[in-house]
């Protein structure tokens, strides 16, 4: 069994580092206090493989990465593209990643969906081909559409992700309309499940008309209660599942270090397999 707590991104999060810490020197010391990250500029743009080659570099062998798929990958850009077009593009992103799959490190291929990317059968479609064309790595699978769990859907929904292998993401989430979803806590790959927590910031989560919607977003820092209650819930899962991984993704704020913290210490784990910690001289 094996749980491993990390955060979305390596780095805005001051209280992990110290005042005088390089750009450049973040993921080195992350990787101190975590053994797992999610690339989020991969949503961005295809990384260079030279990235993904330093990375590898500045995290001990044990560290694993949760890549996010290219946004233009999952729709976002709302283009259309030909099936050699998709093909091809795909090819691009599967190259980049390549350090990270041939090192083992690859925690999951992260294809989170647009709120727009409902069930219908030309998205299951989408679906089908995408792991077709990524056979080889372990796919994870967000929605951000409430119809794929809608009563009449669910199990059809979670039958299919068990047919072909993919991770489900499990998310908590604000109950914002139809592109939230709810929590469902059922696995369905063989070895993993993914967990998310985008903290409960209901009035943030749309937009609403505010341009700063990003920044409050995932404003919200997890109370003990919750995570108690979360502890407990990964207690049950680790029973359907040998390998979760949990991902604090609540930090408009600032809040998700702390919390992956607590979260840790609730769990009682302790991390062996981390990069040495940068001591201060100073404290005694």
């Amino acid at each position: 069994m094996s749980i491993q707590i990390g955060l979305t991104g390596w780095g805005d999060h001051p209280g992990l580092y110290q005042d005088q810490i390089r750009p450049e020197e973040k993921l080195a010391s992350y990787a101190s206090h975590f053994p797992v990250v999610e690339v989020d500029t991969a949503f961005y743009a295809i990384q260079p493989i030279t990235h993904y080659q330093k990375w590898l570099k500045q995290t001990p062998d044990r560290f694993s990465f949760v890549i996010k798929a290219f946004q233009q990958l999952t729709g976002h850009d709302r283009k259309s593209r030909s099936v050699q077009e998709a093909r091809d593009l795909v090819k691009r992103y599967e190259e980049s990643i390549q350090p990270v799959h041939e090192a083992g490190q690859i925690n999951a291929l992260l294809f989170q969906f647009p709120p727009w990317f409902d069930v219908k059968k030309e998205h299951i479609k989408k679906l089908r081909m995408l792991k077709e064309w990524l056979e080889p790595y372990p796919l994870a699978l967000e929605f951000r559409n409430r119809t794929w769990f809608d009563p009449q859907y669910k199990e059809q929904t979670l039958s299919f992700m068990k047919e072909h292998e993919w991770i489900h993401t499990i998310c908590d989430e604000p109950q914002a309309g139809e592109g939230s979803i709810p929590l469902v806590a059922e696995p369905t790959h063989p070895t993993k499940t993914l967990i998310r927590f985008h903290g409960r910031n209901v009035h943030g989560w749309n937009k609403n008309g505010r341009k700063d919607w990003r920044k409050v977003r995932f404003l919200y820092r997890y109370n003990e209660q919750e995570l108690t209650e979360w502890a407990e819930r990964i207690r049950t899962l680790e029973q359907q599942t040998p390998y979760i991984t949990a991902l604090f993704n609540n930090n408009s704020g600032g809040d998700a270090a702390d919390n992956a913290k607590q979260f840790q210490e609730l769990l009682e784990i302790n991390y062996t397999e981390l990069n040495p910690r940068q001591m201060d001289l100073f404290q005694f």
